[in-house]
């Protein structure tokens, strides 16, 4: 279910949308995305505001809904030898924050997405209206086996570095003009060291005030573009 005028908008020009369900006041207010939906084949059904309730999972609901395909593909679709930046999550629990990942996946110009190991499900709601659309914009795949979704970006090419709070390697030493893999971990417990041992390189963001840490999605931000203005330089 992607909701809001820019999930559907995304999930429209994807082609992934099986039907949309809209109310009275957000027909009026999207009338060029209902064009574009009949005009692709889709079903659109109106619904009322109590309906509209129901299917929505947030406070106030915006009355457009889209019941779209699935999106995950196999990983040797996602990960590719063409690839030149690629985001690993590994046991990501929190759907908004991989729905944010995703966000700054595609923003930085990512190749494709992984989702490995115990990673929510792209499809939760949450994840959905955290990626605000792009979760239409680029490949996510989802593989059970990490130790296999590390050996295909390495295969491809990729350079794996280890998002890792006590690693070595700062990031403003580390030469990012490479095609690379960045893998985050856990939000409490970040990566195993199994995980880390399989990967090329540990790299942490170097802290220069008082804080502790960072939250998974500011340096998921800050990892993947270092990566992608060191690519474009």
């Amino acid at each position: 279910m992607a909701e809001g005028a820019n999930a559907v908008e995304a999930a429209l020009a994807g082609g992934t949308v099986h039907e949309l369900f809209v109310t009275e006041r957000a027909a009026a207010q999207h009338a060029g995305l209902l064009d574009a939906a009949r005009e692709a084949g889709v079903a659109v059904s109106p619904i009322t505001d109590r309906a509209a309730d129901g299917l929505s999972e947030t406070v106030t609901p915006q009355g457009i809904v889209a019941v779209c395909a699935l999106l995950d593909r196999p990983l040797e679709e996602a990960v590719t030898p063409a690839a030149k930046l690629v985001v690993m999550l590994v046991d990501v629990a929190d759907p908004g924050n991989a729905g944010t990942v995703i966000r700054v996946a595609d923003a930085a110009g990512a190749d494709a997405v992984v989702l490995a190991g115990d990673t929510v499900d792209p499809h939760n709601g949450k994840c959905v209206r955290a990626a605000a659309g792009s979760l239409f914009h680029l490949p996510i795949a989802r593989v059970r086996d990490v130790a296999a979704a590390l050996a295909a970006c390495s295969a491809a090419g990729l350079r794996t570095f280890a998002a890792h709070g006590y690693a070595e390697a700062e990031l403003d030493r580390v030469d990012l003009a490479v095609s690379t893999a960045w893998v985050f971990g856990n939000e409490a417990h970040g990566l195993p060291p199994d995980v880390l041992d399989r990967t090329d390189l540990a790299v942490r963001i170097p802290l220069y005030g008082r804080a502790e840490s960072l939250n998974l999605a500011t340096a998921a931000a800050v990892c993947v573009y270092t990566s992608a203005m060191a690519a474009r330089r």
